[in-house]
């Protein structure tokens, strides 16, 4: 059995296999209940809501007692570090510059469920990453790699840069992979990058300070003390990926669906700051970038404009100063400040008693505040 169905997995595209019994250690599970009740998981209430769930397999699915493990390798040979210092360009996560990879991985990962069945009768069910399932953790198990100290899977033969599937069988099979030993020794490279420190220590994160959570899960205002700290980057954020040493051993993905669009990759803040709603609905249609929308894409672009020291930004950023959207407004603010206190406080006398929500008015002030403690571009 393990054999055709690691010969199917193969064929249907995906690039590694592996197999283990579906459950997760009582030290994993132990940690992620402390991750939960630290509130380390911000504003994803789907984490704490699915926690029983998430826990161990069985409790998603009663039957299951084994799983398949696949890997997808996205790596397009691009270093993400390098674009981080072209300011004048918005830096999209790695996986997020082409079509979303959860029907990709999910359409294969049926295909294989339907083959299994079919040859072998067994009972099957497919998981994404959209599902309350730890698959990083089962990857681990199944001999695939080990998690990092940024705690997310390194392959040997993939790096950093892979999806992960999972499909849970009713039936005991055991794998011929050994687990592979933890390889990251003495490096703390992925824990010193981080911009935002947000691995209290090695294997332990703080998704609130995550760069990925606060421009994709954080829905409201990022807070002040971080938005310096995420440059260009616009969405998700790549650096502990980016500069683990195992990436050395990382392959171009064959996988043309997982290659980087020239619309989605490196592109103006400038253009990205005019797009309305309808125009980011069919820019990013299929995209995993959508799911934020409009307003909350646009927050993160002012963010980087801000970010960017060019006045070249400057009318682009005083037009969202108007938006509908008060989450763009307060990032407008944010921005204008950051670029010319002269033009800032020009448009605070103008803007100011007219502006009706809270939050837009208290940006005003804090930032009229900070600039006048210090601020040096005029």
């Amino acid at each position: 059995m393990i054999s055709g169905i690691e010969d199917k997995a193969l064929e249907l595209g995906f690039d590694e296999v592996g197999f283990c019994q579906a459950d997760i250690s009582s030290i994993t599970s132990k940690n992620l209940i402390k991750f939960i009740d630290k509130g380390r998981h911000g504003e994803m209430k789907w984490m704490s809501d699915n926690l029983d769930r998430r826990l161990k397999p069985v409790n998603m699915w009663k039957d299951a007692k084994s799983a398949v493990v696949v890997l997808a390798n996205y790596s397009n040979n691009q270093n993400p570090l390098h674009y981080l210092k072209k300011k004048n360009n918005g830096l999209i996560s790695l996986y997020a510059k082409n079509k979303d990879y959860h029907k990709w991985i999910k359409g294969r990962l049926k295909n294989l469920a339907s083959w299994t069945s079919s040859k072998t009768k067994v009972e099957v069910k497919v998981f994404v990453d959209t599902a309350p399932l730890m698959e990083k953790p089962l990857a681990e198990s199944a001999g695939l790699g080990w998690i990092g100290k940024h705690t997310n899977l390194i392959s040997k033969n993939f790096g950093n840069w892979t999806f992960i599937g999972i499909m849970l069988l009713n039936v005991k099979i055991f794998s011929r992979k050994k687990t592979i030993k933890n390889s990251c020794g003495s490096c703390s490279k992925c824990i010193d990058i981080c911009p935002t420190k947000a691995f209290p220590k090695p294997y332990e994160l703080d998704a609130r300070k995550c760069i990925s959570y606060l421009t994709i899960e954080h829905k409201s205002h990022i807070p002040r003390k971080f938005r310096s700290l995420l440059g260009n980057r616009i969405y998700g954020c790549d650096d502990c990926l980016a500069i683990c040493p195992w990436n050395k051993f990382a392959k171009l993905s064959s996988h043309i669906a997982f290659l980087a669009k020239k619309e989605l990759d490196n592109i103006s803040l400038a253009k990205l700051s005019s797009i309305d709603e309808l125009e980011f609905r069919k820019m990013y249609k299929g995209s995993p970038i959508k799911r934020i929308g409009r307003n909350q894409f646009i927050r993160n672009v002012l963010i980087a404009m801000g970010n960017s020291s060019s006045r070249i930004m400057i009318p682009h950023v005083l037009r969202l100063i108007y938006d509908n959207s008060p989450l763009v407004r307060v990032a407008a603010i944010w921005a204008l400040g950051k670029l010319s206190k002269k033009i800032f406080n020009f448009e605070k006398n103008k803007n100011f008693r007219n502006e009706n929500e809270n939050d837009v008015r208290n940006e005003w002030i804090l930032m009229h505040n900070e600039l006048e403690g210090g601020f040096k571009n005029k």
